[in-house]
């Protein structure tokens, strides 16, 4: 597939003016500048996360009245049932509250809703539990900002709510006891962009800050909010930089048993990244959810024997790989169905897995990019998830056949829907011209976004070590991708791996001494433009290769273009 490359571009002047002020390079002070760094000060502040750079978290609408109602609860020797979503920020995020609960009290228990028989957030299914087991008081975690009927009928049966949640509120709100969520219009907390388990852990230190419960003794919850912040990919920015730093610190040096139980099943060595837990940790947490129940991640991130949790664990991986073969079965056999000469994908079959329906609607984009559904058959009715192509508002294109739909919610990049299987093809139809109409040529071509240019010569050990102290990585705070034109391959050039589909070379120019190894997944079709030492250009990131112990620098290739 045919991808664009855009440099990113920074006012000279302003790099200029960091470059002195920090005394490092043009290169490293205009990677700084993209990422919103501009002054000596910003930059201490981006290279040294620390717990002084969290903010106060009653500057957030209603944490004063979720303090107190837990409070009173505790005091009153109330059962309290924390609730959320079965994915990683839910799970996590009950996780995380739950942990901290019971050291307050022995009243507690967790509940996860069945992604099958009750569906995303807040089921009434749950509310008759809590009501029938006598809890007085749900604290909702990653879910509930439109649970309007819901807490109207939780209220009906005198159980209270507390939310904690992160996703856009309508302009109508539950009637809950308090609502935390720092995209409500009139919360005055200054970053918006904390994940569902970022909320919660505010809800426990605004709680601890209360009560005479010191910070050392809630710090140790980051391995799990880091959990959150990789797999939900917010900003990684503001709070959300100084959690994933302490976050993956506390992973890699003293990780909860159940963490350390997830990934010893991965099988991963070394010290472990954001991207790790994005492909290593998350896929395995939400495989309960997908193809059985999210309350077995709870069980397994909560678990304190070891033995346990490597059961859990085993079970856990045992269902991640069920998800990896559905996926790969749908993914091929949705391939098959695209049309190519459509703008928009929707697919569909009746023996299609549900849980792993979006994970097959990102993997098709990586094919075939431009707007996709995938749908699978449950009592009658087709359910699914829809994923974008950059710049596209997903969300408008379905508000347009909404007349064909029974529910859907969602926001610019992704969206779950439901239909009648009888208004299928007129969905169809309908969704192709609200994409053909709205859609732009060149958005359906994909973008790799490019920090800059760089010469072979410019790339060392110092680049790379200053470039490692910009991780954590993740949205707002990418990994530093560059190009460089006119390269060649030493000769060496070849096709690798079990099924021969990535690019191995060693890469030169006439500028360098030296090639520098360089690794390409999944880049095998480039391989006609790299051969008989021809002239290419590439677009990559910097990387380290550790072979037997032996650590040397190369490229890992995202494109490569004839020069």
């Amino acid at each position: 597939m045919q991808k664009k490359w855009k440099i990113k571009e920074t006012d000279k002047q302003i790099v200029n003016n960091l470059a002195d002020s920090l005394g490092v390079s043009q290169s490293i002070a205009h990677l700084l500048v993209i990422r919103g760094v501009t002054t000596f000060d910003e930059a201490k502040q981006f290279f040294r996360p620390d717990f002084s750079q969290l903010h106060n978290p009653f500057l957030m609408k209603d944490m004063q009245k979720a303090v107190d109602r837990i409070k009173t609860a505790i005091e009153k020797n109330e059962k309290i049932l924390v609730y959320g979503d079965y994915d990683v920020d839910g799970t996590t995020s009950v996780a995380m509250l739950y942990t901290f609960l019971t050291t307050l009290t022995e009243n507690i228990d967790y509940y996860i809703p069945d992604r099958y028989t009750e569906g995303y957030g807040i089921s009434l299914q749950g509310i008759d539990y809590a009501k029938e087991n006598n809890f007085t008081l749900i604290i909702a975690l990653d879910c509930g900002i439109r649970a309007i009927n819901q807490v109207n009928y939780a209220n009906e049966k005198e159980v209270d709510f507390i939310i904690c949640d992160h996703h856009n509120p309508a302009k109508e709100i539950p009637n809950a006891v308090a609502i935390l969520n720092p995209k409500q219009k009139d919360c005055d907390y200054p970053f918006k962009e904390l994940s569902g388990c970022g909320v919660g852990f505010k809800l426990i230190q605004g709680y601890s800050e209360k009560n005479n419960i010191t910070f050392d003794k809630i710090q140790s919850l980051f391995d799990l909010l880091v959990l959150s912040i990789a797999a939900d990919l917010v900003p990684m920015i503001d709070e959300n930089r100084v959690f994933s730093f302490f976050g993956l610190k506390k992973i890699n040096e003293n990780p909860r048993v159940g963490i350390k139980a997830l990934m010893d099943a991965a099988k991963r060595k070394g010290k472990w990244t954001i991207s790790d837990i994005v492909f290593g940790i998350a896929p395995r947490i939400n495989a309960a959810g997908r193809i059985e129940q999210g309350k077995k991640a709870v069980a397994v991130l909560i678990e304190n024997d070891s033995f346990k949790a490597t059961k859990l664990a085993q079970e856990i991986e045992r269902l991640n790989k069920t998800r990896i073969g559905l996926d790969q079965d749908i993914t091929k056999q949705a391939l098959e169905m695209i049309d190519d000469n459509k703008k928009s994908t929707v697919v569909y079959s009746t023996n299609w897995h549900k849980g792993v329906v979006g994970i097959v609607a990102s993997r098709l984009i990586e094919s075939y990019y431009k707007p996709t559904v995938v749908l699978a058959e449950k009592d009658g009715k087709l359910t699914g998830s829809a994923r974008s192509v950059k710049g596209f508002d997903l969300y408008k294109a379905l508000l347009q056949c909404e007349k064909y739909l029974e529910k859907f919610g969602g926001h610019m990049y992704a969206a779950g829907l439901t239909l009648k299987k009888e208004n299928l093809e007129d969905f169809i139809d309908a969704f192709e011209r609200a994409v053909s109409n709205t859609i732009l040529d060149e958005q359906l071509i994909p973008e790799v976004s490019i920090d800059m240019e760089l010469d072979l010569h410019e790339i060392d050990d110092k680049l790379f070590r200053i470039i490692q102290q910009f991780s954590p990585f993740g949205p707002q705070n990418r990994t530093p991708i560059f190009i460089t034109k006119a390269v060649k391959d030493s000769g060496y050039g070849r096709a690798v791996g079990a099924d021969k589909t990535h690019l191995r070379l060693n890469i030169t120019n006439e500028n360098s001494r030296n090639s520098i190894s360089s690794i390409g997944f999944g880049l095998t079709h480039h391989f006609k433009k790299i051969k008989d030492g021809q002239i290419f250009d590439i677009c990559y990131s910097i990387d380290e290769n550790d072979w037997n112990g032996r650590k040397n620098l190369q490229l890992k290739l995202r494109d490569i273009k004839s020069n």
